[in-house]
């Protein structure tokens, strides 16, 4: 993608074409995209945004890619969460907002668009701190949750906090380190809750300097290994923001790794893209 990856953050997008909320909490709310033109009902895809969990990255940044979706078919709801940075958010609310949104979503969602949001679990697509969070809800309420497509995920919270990324953040939302606080590592850290039964693909940028890639090679390797299935494609030239761009080189293939969750067509090309 030409000029700052970055760019993407502040990207507009066409409005959603509802806000529902599923709490009592102004961040306890999504927005919803209706799927474009005429066609069965399908499962809704719940996008949960990234930004290290922090107050200042809302969903507002995965308006593009919801966009997109939406436009080939598909009833969206961009999840929003409490996050960390603010008076009123602390431990555990990111976490337990997240399960009670992709509860509560596809119901919503029904709502808003009759006959064309499927009654079965929907597809959750996170990003980052999103795919952490998506890891998260498919390990701890795996029949609220028909797949997982975890982009650039941070799988394995243990390491991200000996890694600093960004500054503190896995400590500013579990509390502290694994030994301050091992009791909530152990709840939460994908790479202690192996093996996810829900259907998880995982799809990472070999260039990515915010999350590395050797952080989803090792959590898909531990998840086989527990005897899960999960899938991992990795992007040789893609970095940590294509993966939710629409005009990204990359956004092809995170589209088709969709569509293999869904059950639609084509389905991943594993010679070429699967480790």
């Amino acid at each position: 993608m030409p000029g700052d990856p970055r760019e993407v953050l502040t990207r507009p997008a066409p409005p959603p074409d509802a806000t529902v909320a599923y709490g009592d909490h102004p961040d306890q709310c999504a927005d919803l995209r209706g799927p474009a033109g005429e066609g069965p009902a399908r499962p809704l895809v719940v996008v949960v945004h990234g930004g290290f969990w922090r107050a200042e990255y809302d969903r507002t940044h995965t308006g593009p890619m919801a966009a997109a979706l939406a436009a080939l078919g598909h009833p969206v709801a961009q999840l929003e969460y409490r996050r960390t940075g603010r008076p009123d958010s602390g431990w555990p609310d990111p976490l337990t907002d997240v399960l009670a949104g992709v509860a509560a979503l596809p119901g919503l969602a029904a709502a808003a668009w009759p006959g064309r949001v499927a009654p079965v679990p929907p597809i959750l697509l996170g990003h980052s701190a999103g795919g952490h969070l998506a890891l998260y809800v498919a390990a701890h309420a795996p029949e609220t949750t028909g797949g997982v497509l975890a982009l650039a995920p941070v799988a394995d919270l243990a390491e991200a906090y000996r890694l600093d990324l960004d500054s503190g953040a896995v400590a500013a939302l579990i509390g502290g380190g694994p030994a301050d606080v091992p009791e909530r590592y152990a709840a939460t850290d994908p790479s202690a809750l192996v093996p996810i039964r829900t259907r998880t693909v995982v799809m990472h940028g070999v260039l990515d300097r915010q999350v590395p890639v050797s952080m989803s090679r090792s959590w898909v390797a531990a998840d086989r290994a527990a005897g899960g299935s999960a899938t991992l494609i990795e992007l040789p030239e893609c970095e940590h923001f294509g993966l939710i761009a629409p005009d990204s080189a990359a956004w092809p293939r995170v589209v088709t790794a969709l569509r293999s969750l869904l059950g639609d067509p084509p389905g991943i090309d594993a010679a070429s893209s699967t480790r």
